[in-house]
């Protein structure tokens, strides 16, 4: 792959890999004075999760959030044809390398549950596996944007927590990853 990508015609310099969701692969990018994350939608198989057109989902999920409140880095531009999106880039770490490093501290799973205490009056789920956050000056951001209806099954206290500290659960992903 070219070390550019573009948005709307505008190119942005690859730094480097962020990381693989479901939907995308997520870059560090820099139009030379600042840093950016950029989102490229892929289509590979994903056998646990369906998706229908995922560019439009992460739009619409992007504004769900943003008007439930949750913390999470601005949208900053969409380019549709490209299945790109350009976000606000959130330096810190991710809860996951917290939790590997045991510098989890209590106050981000409390940060989790005051999300949480929005999320579910609005019959929302977020994705709430610790990569997906990231904390910077103690505050804590969703990074991703995806959201799903609420099921109890998927919420944090039956699902997620078992991601954020050193479980059977969280270690036995950092073994097969």
């Amino acid at each position: 792959m070219d070390n550019a990508m573009t948005v709307n015609g505008k190119t942005y310099m690859m730094i480097k890999l962020l990381g693989k969701g479901k939907g995308g692969y997520s870059y560090l990018v820099s139009d030379g004075d600042r840093k950016f994350v950029l989102k490229q939608i892929h289509h590979e198989p994903c056998d646990y999760y369906q998706f229908g057109n995922k560019i439009e989902a992460e739009i619409n999920d992007y504004h769900r959030l943003r008007a439930i409140g949750i913390p999470m880095p601005e949208m900053l531009d969409v380019d549709v044809s490209n299945e790109r999106i350009l976000k606000e880039y959130i330096d810190g770490d991710t809860i996951y390398e917290l939790v590997l490093q045991e510098r989890m501290q209590p106050d981000y799973v409390e940060q989790m549950r005051r999300m949480c205490n929005v999320l579910y009056p609005a019959n929302t789920n977020i994705d709430y596996f610790p990569t997906n956050f990231v904390v910077q000056e103690g505050i804590m951001y969703y990074i991703d944007y995806e959201c799903n209806d609420y099921m109890d099954e998927w919420n944090f206290e039956n699902w997620g927590i078992r991601y954020w500290s050193k479980t059977p659960e969280f270690m036995e992903y950092v073994k097969n990853h």
